[in-house]
């Protein structure tokens, strides 16, 4: 399974969904699309990083879901619009959305724009982008991982237990708090599903899955990242 960062590009406009879907894809992007604010909602069960957000759907006005996708998600949103207005730029970013493109479109620069949304999004509360742990390698930011410089192949539920302890290297994470991180959208967060994909990952990233090196137990707590440096 890639590990590649989804992007979800919410617009009605088919040929700027080709258009963003295709420069995404050479830069390694996962990408999943939206015509409309009820298939932009429904995507967000896919867990995407950014979701890059026309506020002209059809069915709905973009700027109402930047709230509702905040609620829902942890992703990064980058409005993308042919709204040029400054008080729609403000409002915009009041809701919580990360940067604000306007129609036309530089491909670059609004690549360069994913990137810090990402990157800011990873480094809040005082999180990391990137992690050494002994001969294991997170970067998050490309959603790579590499043992003895090889990269490892994660299902997106692996990968995102890792990130999330990665972040905070050194740091207890409690059940909770991963639970609600990989299965955000499952009410029912059974804690049998967590020690099962640990379980997955440390036969992936320990050099003796039996006798966890880099993912440990805290005992009715949670799980630490160790041998991180700074950690």
């Amino acid at each position: 399974m890639n590990n590649a960062v989804t992007v979800l590009v919410a617009d009605d406009e088919p040929h700027i969904r080709r258009l963003l879907s295709g420069a995404l894809a050479r830069s390694g992007y996962r990408v999943i699309e939206a015509a409309s604010a009820r298939e932009t909602v429904a995507a967000l069960t896919d867990q995407p990083a950014v979701v890059l957000l026309d506020l002209g759907l059809p069915d709905r006005d973009g700027m109402e879901l930047v709230p509702v996708i905040r609620r829902q998600s942890k992703a990064a949103i980058v409005v993308v619009s042919a709204r040029e207005s400054t008080e729609e730029k403000v409002a915009a970013l009041d809701l919580g959305a990360a940067d604000y493109v306007t129609k036309p479109f530089d491909t670059e620069e609004l690549l360069a724009r994913i990137r810090a949304a990402l990157r800011t999004a990873l480094t809040a509360d005082g999180g990391r982008a990137s992690v050494t742990a002994g001969t294991v390698h997170v970067d998050l930011l490309n959603h790579r991982i590499t043992r003895n410089g090889e990269e490892l192949r994660l299902t997106p539920k692996e990968f995102a237990v890792v990130a999330e302890l990665a972040r905070f290297p050194g740091r207890a994470i409690t059940h909770q708090q991963l639970l609600a991180a990989v299965w955000p959208n499952d009410h029912e967060r059974h804690i049998e599903y967590l020690r099962v994909v640990v379980r997955n990952i440390r036969q992936k990233l320990e050099e003796d899955p039996a006798r966890p090196a880099l993912i440990v137990n805290e005992l009715g707590v949670g799980y630490r990242l160790m041998g991180a440096e700074g950690a």
